[in-house]
């Protein structure tokens, strides 16, 4: 189920991705009456920012939603622990008493002869 639902994910972020590169801006009309390409394209001047806006919206609407659906699944697996939780009970700075180490007695001392 987590497989499709990256899959879906990745061809919404293609889609979003490929969307809003064809889609000229709200500057392109004023270029374009300078003679740096032409104003019309595929689906019309109105039906193209309609039809790919929408389409768009939608892509944006599947990428957030398998977002979602993604962090879910991967907050909720078998054997998944919250880092949050493991460390609620320690106190942050708190050092682990070490206990003192007893001093050695020193040792004979060795005269040459």
């Amino acid at each position: 189920m987590e497989k499709l639902v990256l899959v879906i994910h990745v061809l919404a972020a293609i889609g979003v991705i490929g969307l809003v590169l064809l889609q000229h801006g709200k500057g392109a009309d004023m270029g374009a009456s300078f003679g740096s390409g032409a104003s019309g394209s595929l689906f019309g001047v109105s039906g193209s920012s309609n039809f790919m806006s929408r389409a768009t919206a939608g892509f944006v609407v599947v990428f957030f939603t398998t977002s979602l659906a993604l962090a879910y699944m991967a907050s909720n697996k078998a054997g998944h622990v919250s880092v949050v939780k493991s460390h609620a009970g320690q106190v942050v700075g708190a050092e682990k008493a070490v206990p003192a180490a007893k001093p050695e007695a020193p040792a004979a001392e060795v005269v040459p002869k």
